[in-house]
């Protein structure tokens, strides 16, 4: 029996989006994003924390967001949640646009599309080697469903919806998608056995 797999997105991290800035202090911004936990006063679903009892494995990203989102998540203070940088978000590069300000959400969608077009200046992973580390972040989860264990991860929105269409495309099925990919939204997918065969070559094919 394989198992299932579940994603999860953080929950809403502790920082001001009602500001209005530069791309250059956007990079700043968002520097600080990826330092932050989570803002108070949130909960997940219940139905989210019946999940994750139902796990046999949960793991998240090294990001502060993902970590305290896979505690609150699991509810107990003894379990260890392994954590991985190959879980971390796909970067936001501050996009090359003077003088223009924006809110940090905007600026995160016009960054999105700048890094998508290939923007990825000084070193940052490119969108080509994020979508390279996506496959890589499938297989670690393949791994354990195939040792018929459900897990889940605590990991971030972007690089969630790229796990959907990838993982989509190798023939799992999504069974479950809740709270479309805003935080603290779920998805969670099965693999008919039949198909099992063609997913370890999708995550082979270059």
């Amino acid at each position: 029996m394989i198992g299932r797999i579940v994603t999860v997105r953080h929950g809403r991290p502790d920082m001001d989006r009602n500001v209005r800035i530069t791309a250059k202090e956007y990079g700043e911004w968002w520097a600080q994003y990826d330092l932050s936990g989570l803002a108070p006063g949130q909960e997940p679903s219940e139905e989210l924390k019946t999940i994750a009892a139902e796990c046999d494995v949960i793991i998240c990203s090294t990001m502060p967001r993902a970590i305290e989102t896979a505690a609150k998540i699991v509810g107990d203070a003894t379990r260890i949640v392994p954590r991985d940088a190959i879980f971390v978000e796909a970067p936001l590069p501050a996009p090359p646009i003077p003088f223009l300000k924006l809110n940090p959400t905007m600026w995160g969608r016009v960054s999105r599309v700048f890094w998508f077009l290939g923007f990825a200046p000084n070193g940052m992973e490119s969108h080509l080697a994020a979508r390279r580390r996506v496959k890589r972040v499938i297989g670690r989860l393949v791994e354990y469903a195939e040792r018929g264990e459900d897990v889940l991860l605590a990991a971030h929105g972007y690089l969630n919806w790229m796990i959907d269409g990838e993982i989509r495309r190798m023939g799992w099925q999504r069974v479950q998608h809740h709270g479309g990919n805003d935080f603290w939204s779920f998805r969670a997918y099965r693999m008919p056995a039949r198909r099992t065969q063609s997913t370890k070559e999708a995550l082979t094919a270059e």
